[in-house]
């Protein structure tokens, strides 16, 4: 044990930790010249298209130092804060964790958030600055800042340019030299964490494990702690992102992949502890958090046909990412699909760019929001995430929405649009101070509703791209918040419903009613749109008739002839104005939700 070293890669986005991931995997020669890419650990098309880390990755490595071979087991984490819980269910299962900060950028909000995250697990944390090798890099600010802001000693802090190589070699030393051996009894029964599962098409379902006390062996009898399921293991691995590398046994303080034959994620559960069958562990390794949705939205297939293929498409998704959830919803406009629970908007936009790619499937994505607890007039409390499943105002007491802790680190000259901005989002200021030389730090809570509506776009805008941000979601706070219906020819639209801050509830159904009137077909009667907050109507347009010449047949006579006509043609459209509908194209839909088919 004393030669394993387990450890993560954190840091915010863009500061380089799969390219960082990459040069440690070529400095150790674990992967062949012919072999290695960019991004090798990144194994979604999604994940290398974008440039980003959507599931944190493992890898077994062979390092020599000192006549000495040690095991370096390295998990690469997200730096979004949507996959913030990938960052946590890693850090469990590692003595260290490498915190990289950008020699350009310095310490963003996400940097913080992690680096308090490793802090609270009890890991070695070892600061490394990146891109050291740029002309606009400044190690001697970036130093000041991490000890400033986060408190951690930059003194001997390993400097490296991760696309260059530079600095990869002393960073190993620092490692094997820094990072703390893994603990644990050898010889007591086996106590292993699942903290990463999967579906593979042969082998079934897989769970990546950290083995705390006793040893995983082949063809023994385990039992799931929690589900108090027995198995028996058919097969053990090393994790390596281009083959797999078979293990005899795995060992106290290292890390493998454990085959049980079981065909679905959920018996493999993340969180969950493997002991032995037979005189097994007493005790679970920890409690474990699950990954918990906070914004939800309906999917709906634009074919109804397409149902089956879509439940079938998020069953297959849920298998690689336990962190959805689903379940069946019926909309009056868009017929049947789901209500899913995502981890933020960049998990949501993921996943129905793989809904679309993978599964060949048009979607419809109604737009996000929260979950609300709602306080009835009885005295009843139930969580609403759809605002059609509402109760009545006679029947709400209060609302409460949730609210959300954000950070938000920016320059001093944009410090007045970043305060104007969260005040008109209802934020309220908790801390404002100054991060560096000139650079200021804001923590405000905000409803978690704002910040997943257009907040994030607003705020690169604001800084030109300079203001980083994060946010933790932490309690309910009371609201004054109402229910905002679409009307169409005197219906209710029920995909474009909102719970919404009263103050804002006019403004907001104004500019959806302008954008609906834009992009309905006139018909050939009027159509009224309208926006409402229970019987009132705070807005309406009106879409005009068609116009029809009845009285292109009349080639002369009396005017009494066209008159007749008329009078006929102003009672027919009556009539249909009465048992008219109206056909709303799925563009409005997308136009007025600003998701993209």
């Amino acid at each position: 044990m004393r030669n394993i070293r387990n450890f993560s890669i954190i840091a915010h986005i863009d500061h380089g930790k799969s390219t960082l991931a990459d040069r440690i995997i070529q400095e150790t020669r674990s992967v062949s010249a012919r072999q290695m890419r960019d991004q090798l650990l990144d194994g979604m098309e999604i994940e290398r298209e974008r440039g980003i880390t959507i599931k944190a990755q493992s890898v077994r490595l062979n390092y020599q130092k000192g006549g000495e071979n040690y095991v370096l087991n390295l998990i690469d984490t997200p730096g979004h804060v949507d996959f913030s819980h990938e960052v946590s269910k890693s850090l469990i299962s590692s003595e260290g964790a490498l915190l990289v900060v950008d020699a350009t950028q310095g310490v963003q909000a996400q940097t913080i958030a992690n680096c308090y995250m490793a802090i609270e697990n009890g890991v070695e944390i070892l600061p490394v600055i990146n891109k050291i090798d740029l002309p606009s890099a400044d190690v001697r600010r970036v130093k000041a800042e991490i000890e400033n802001i986060i408190g951690i000693d930059c003194s001997s802090a390993n400097l490296v340019s991760a696309k260059s190589g530079l600095g990869i070699a002393d960073l190993l030393d620092t490692i094997v030299e820094k990072v703390p051996p893994p603990t644990g009894d050898p010889k007591a029964p086996v106590k292993a964490l699942i903290y990463d599962s999967w579906f593979d098409n042969y082998l079934g379902a897989l769970a990546l494990v950290r083995v705390f006390d006793g040893a995983l062996k082949k063809g023994r009898k385990v039992l799931m702690m929690a589900s108090q399921k027995l198995y028996e293991i058919n097969e053990l691995y090393y994790p390596h992102p281009i083959e797999h590398i078979v293990a005899a046994e795995l060992k106290t303080g290292e890390i493998g992949v454990v085959v049980l034959g079981v065909k679905t994620v959920g018996e493999t559960r993340v969180g969950d502890t493997i002991t032995d069958a037979i005189g097994g562990a007493e005790n679970p390794v920890t409690s474990y958090h699950e990954a918990k949705a906070y914004v939800f939205a309906g999917i709906y297939p634009i074919e109804t046909e397409q149902f089956e293929p879509l439940h079938d498409a998020l069953e297959k998704l849920k298998m690689n990412d336990s962190s959805i959830s689903y379940q069946p919803e019926t909309s009056v406009a868009l017929g049947f699909g789901f209500r899913v629970g995502f981890l933020g908007l960049l998990h949501m936009d993921v996943i129905k760019e793989r809904l679309s790619r993978e599964f060949d499937l048009d979607l419809i994505v109604t737009a996000p929001g929260v979950t609300y607890e709602v306080l009835t007039t009885k005295g009843e409390k139930t969580f609403v995430s759809n605002p059609s499943a509402l109760p009545d105002a006679g029947q709400i007491d209060k609302i409460f929405e949730p609210y959300a802790r954000g950070t938000i680190i920016a320059p001093n000259e944009f410090v007045g649009a970043m305060i104007a901005l969260l005040n008109s989002k209802r934020g309220v200021q908790e801390k404002m101070e100054y991060a560096g030389e000139n650079r200021v730090m804001l923590v405000y809570a905000i409803p978690l509703n704002e910040v997943i509506s257009d907040f994030y776009d607003k705020l690169k805008s604001l800084s030109k791209g300079y203001a980083s941000f994060d946010y933790e979601p932490i309690e309910y706070r009371e609201g004054n918040l109402v229910k905002l219906d679409i009307r169409v020819a005197g219906e209710t639209v029920d995909a474009l419903s909102l719970i919404i801050d009263r103050s804002k509830a006019e403004a907001r159904g104004r500019e959806l009613i302008g954008k609906m009137k834009e992009l309905i077909d006139r018909q050939l009667f009027e159509v009224a749109i309208q926006a409402s907050i229970g019987a009132k109507v705070i807005a309406r347009e009106t879409i005009k008739s068609v116009g029809k010449n009845v009285t292109a047949k009349c080639y002369g006579g009396d005017i009494t002839r066209k008159r007749k006509l008329l009078e006929k043609q102003k009672e027919g459209k009556k009539r249909m104005k009465a048992i008219g509908k109206v056909a709303i194209p799925q563009e409005a839909f997308l136009a007025v939700l600003k998701i993209d088919s």
